[in-house]
């Protein structure tokens, strides 16, 4: 019998990386070694897990030798350098970067909603992205009670979603705004446009690169991961998607507003809200009488998606807004990581090494 896994961390020093580090810690995978890596730059840092100090190494092919399970996050051109070079070795890697998400050989994985794809996997599986991840925790309990035909969903993007760099970036607006002083913006809204603009005490209507079809790629990313997940074909006819992002001054934890046409001209409020309380990793947080509803204040830290505002359009029978938030870098980012990996060890679909036994 083993007695645990031989685990890396791709990343290890990042916003999400120091807290997969974190969620491994508190998860039920039994870890018996954990190699922490990251850019030459980082190399020589010392992090800590479960209490004992481990010093981050730099990350190289060989890296990856007699390792089980790879957790990544740091970028999606390291991802494709180094993740194909750990399944050559024979570790099962969990990416959390856009690198292998729309390949139609690699699992897309939100566990609440598709777990069972896990075993089609050969070596990767992708975790999607952290607006999508919270939408598909937030819905798919609906889609199962009632139905779902068509979703049209405005984000509302804290700042983290972009980075450490780029949370550090809105703090030091935000101060040199209330000392009067010129904002500096140099990421926002992605750091390779032309153009940066201050996100503190503003608005920005474009997360990622503008495509042609005059959508951002996050909202590409958004619509053709919701139908890959939830359908199994990411160009999907039967469930219609669009959305808008936009990136909002909250440092943690986004927010999005959902309406929803369930197709189903006699669904009721009621049916939603049984729907979502008798789910996994959704609260429902919905008492109008008592102002209670999400807020990203009060997700900052917890892995759960919450639920609220719940209600009916009133001009289109079986239609439903709703607002969701979650913590974009926990159930976003490590916290799904980490998930995935934790089903597959419970599905045994990870073998430990013989260095681990």
């Amino acid at each position: 019998m083993s007695e645990g896994y031989t685990v890396v961390i791709l990343g290890a020093t990042g916003a999400v990386g120091t807290r997969m580090i974190e969620q491994l810690a508190d998860s039920t995978i039994p870890v018996a070694n954990l190699h922490l890596l990251a850019s030459k730059r980082s190399a020589g840092k010392t992090l800590t897990f479960k209490g004992t100090p481990v010093t981050v190494e730099e990350a190289t092919p060989e890296s990856f030798t007699g390792v089980d399970l790879v957790l990544a996050s740091a970028g999606g051109s390291v991802s494709k350098k180094f993740l194909p070079e750990a399944v050559k070795r024979g570790a099962v890697c969990v990416d959390n970067t856009s690198a292998f998400r729309m390949d139609p050989e690699i699992p897309l994985v939100v566990p609440e909603v598709n777990e069972d794809v896990l075993a089609q996997h050969h070596g990767i599986i992708a975790n999607p992205n952290c607006s999508t991840i919270m939408m598909m925790v937030a819905l798919e309990p609906i889609r199962q009670a009632v139905g779902l035909k068509q979703i049209i969903v405005s984000t509302y993007q804290a700042a983290s979603g972009a980075g450490q760099t780029a949370l550090t970036e809105l703090y030091q607006e935000a101060q040199d705004y209330l000392d009067h002083k010129e904002m500096q913006a140099q990421i926002f809204p992605t750091k390779g446009e032309a153009h940066h603009y201050p996100l503190a005490f503003n608005l920005l209507p474009q997360i990622d690169v503008l495509e042609d079809n005059l959508y951002s790629h996050e909202e590409w990313k958004m619509i053709h991961e919701t139908k890959k997940i939830m359908l199994g074909d990411m160009d999907s006819p039967k469930i219609k998607v669009t959305a808008t992002c936009v990136r909002v001054p909250v440092p943690i934890s986004h927010g999005e507003s959902i309406w929803i046409d369930t197709g189903k001209p006699d669904a009721t409020v009621a049916d939603l809200r049984a729907a979502i309380q008798a789910a996994p990793g959704v609260v429902l947080e919905d008492d109008p009488a008592h102002q209670v509803y999400p807020q990203p204040i009060n997700a900052t830290g917890k892995r759960e998606t919450f639920v609220g505002r719940i209600r009916p359009d009133l001009e289109n029978p079986g239609a439903f807004n709703l607002w969701a938030v979650s913590d974009n870098l926990l159930k976003g980012a490590a916290w799904n990581t980490v998930q995935i990996a934790e089903r597959l060890v419970a599905k045994d679909l990870v073998h430990p090494s013989a260095a681990a036994e």
